[in-house]
């Protein structure tokens, strides 16, 4: 509490706070990435509501369809999606989106790009939302390489080349992590203001002396070479 005797946190730090404050350090900053994490913010919250409602709304279901990753597509996928592209396109921040749901690359019109590249699975483990596990939305954003319209060079950089990333989870309340390179943060949805607040700030593994591995491995014979080696590594340090 800031205020004694008050019910409500008049001084809480939100999502939208907490990036304003992060760009007064950098005084080159132009405001677009706030912008664009708004805009994501948006979606989410969007989301959120229609995954809390989906049996009531009929939203959950068969949509006739299939991702690119084989999985069959439901209809609060589909909702989510387009949530997902309307919302960031609006921003006049992106240039190019990258969805699990699309076979193909996004690119924005002409008139309303930004510099920003935005990948996104828009609401991942959806299959399992009948048996109540948890399903969450996925995003990194990169910046375009260079000048002109945006390539397929722009959208397969380097992991190293991301500006920010997060994830939100859907549950019992919707929590977005995000880090932009300095710390990584939790918030989670206020639903009776409507905002995220910041209630796990730097999140850091505790120190320990053992290992724990953990990893959904049912795509591994997919994987590229070095992701097998990488994790093989790991497995034996």
């Amino acid at each position: 509490m800031t205020s004694t005797g008050s019910a409500i946190d008049t001084d809480c730090m939100t999502l939208t706070r907490f990036v304003l404050a992060q760009q007064r350090k950098h005084p080159e900053a132009t405001g677009d990435l706030t912008q664009l994490l708004n805009a994501l913010l948006t979606a989410i919250k969007a989301t959120s509501a229609a995954v809390r409602k989906a049996g009531i709304a009929n939203l959950y279901g068969i949509a006739g369809q299939t991702n690119v990753t084989g999985d069959e597509v439901k209809k609060l996928d589909v909702l989510a999606n387009d949530l997902f592209i309307n919302m960031l396109k609006s921003s006049y921040t992106t240039c190019m989106l990258i969805s699990e749901e699309n076979e193909t690359v996004i690119e924005v019109e002409t008139e309303k790009q930004g510099k920003y590249i935005v990948s996104f699975d828009p609401l991942d483990g959806s299959s399992n939302i009948d048996c109540l596990v948890s399903i969450g939305s996925i995003f990194s954003i990169t910046k375009k390489l260079g000048e002109g319209p945006p390539t397929i060079k722009d959208a397969l950089q380097s992991g190293r080349g991301i500006v920010c990333a997060g994830y939100a989870l859907y549950g019992s309340a919707t929590m977005v992590v995000l880090s932009a390179g300095n710390g990584v943060n939790g918030f989670m949805l206020d639903p009776s203001i409507g905002e995220f607040i910041l209630t796990q700030p730097d999140i850091k593994l505790k120190p320990s002396g053992k290992a724990i591995y953990s990893l959904n491995e049912g795509y591994a014979k997919f994987w590229d070479d070095t992701v097998k080696a990488f994790v093989d590594s790991k497995k034996k340090s």
